[in-house]
């Protein structure tokens, strides 16, 4: 109390002298600097969020460990339901795959001026309330399929940004292109497709040789464009030839072939499964040519 008391007075003296060195009427008087130890006080830690771990990221955006480990049971569960099995390594790659092509989707769509539509969001989520039979059985869905209800909201609207992008690249595929149409003489065997050459060399109608060997189409391939075979090496050799012109053998995995070209279109309008290969493959490259610039980071084991 007596020390309390003391460094009261202590602490009023020193503020009365203060009070008179301040007076006009002291004013020849010469201040005194007072100084006193600071207190010496301890930080306090600033509470900080340990990151949740990440199983990839692409250009700096990450998928979690926990959203790569549910979509790996989500994809266990469907192969088991067609009584597939998956090993680990393709399981893995595949998951892979499908995220980073995703995001790199995703990322290109923002970057194009896309925007998250909230009113889309909500009426998917809805719909699929209602085709789930509720709020509860909702719920159950999410659970059993490893979501909270921000994680399916945030995937969706990936997903969604992702489709987007994907529909920009295929739309483009024009819907005419350069075609040729193309009859094939097919063997098994290499001396049967040399003396089948022969005779076209000795001026023997392809057209004859052919229904020969497939009685039902006479290896009539149809029209297809550039990138629509399946072997490169005789789409590079039949748009080479002119109407009328015929190849040399050429082997494949599939046997001996000699083709003809039938005729050339410049602007043939494309078939439907002729254009949705074209598709997927300016879809395929557009991806190709992202992955080879793209920062992708692995840690998934």
């Amino acid at each position: 109390m007596l020390r309390r008391l003391g460094y009261l007075l202590i602490v009023l003296g020193l503020l009365g002298l203060s009070s008179c060195q301040s007076s006009p009427n002291q004013g020849s008087a010469t201040p005194v600097e007072l100084s006193r130890p600071e207190a010496t006080l301890t930080p306090v830690p600033t509470p900080t969020v340990t990151p949740e771990p990440l199983a990839l990221r692409v250009n700096g955006v990450g998928i979690t460990l926990r959203e790569f480990n549910a979509e790996r049971q989500r994809l266990r569960a469907a192969a088991e339901a067609l009584g597939q099995v998956l090993d680990a390594s393709t399981e893995r790659e595949k998951l892979v795959n499908e995220f980073v092509n995703e995001l790199l989707l995703a990322q290109a769509a923002y970057a194009s001026g896309y925007q998250d539509d909230e009113a889309v969001l909500e009426t998917k989520i809805s719909a699929l309330k209602t085709t789930l039979g509720g709020e509860v059985a909702w719920q159950q869905w999410l659970t059993a399929h490893g979501y909270s209800e921000v994680d399916y909201r945030q995937a969706l609207a990936r997903a969604l940004a992702a489709a987007w992008q994907r529909d920009q690249i295929i739309e483009a595929v024009p819907q005419t292109t350069e075609q040729v149409h193309v009859r094939q003489i097919l063997t098994r065997d290499q001396s049967t497709a040399e003396a089948y050459y022969r005779q076209l060399q000795a001026g023997g109608d392809f057209d004859t040789l052919a229904f020969q060997i497939d009685p039902v189409t006479g290896g009539d391939l149809g029209w297809f464009p550039r990138g629509y075979m399946t072997r490169p090496e005789l789409e590079a050799a039949v748009f080479a030839l002119e109407p009328g012109q015929f190849t040399p053998v050429i082997q494949t995995d599939l046997g001996f072939h000699i083709l003809k070209l039938i005729a050339r279109d410049p602007q043939r309008p494309l078939s439907v499964d002729a254009r949705r290969v074209l598709q997927h493959q300016a879809l395929q490259q557009w991806l190709d040519e992202r992955r080879q610039t793209a920062e992708i980071e692995i840690w998934v084991p």
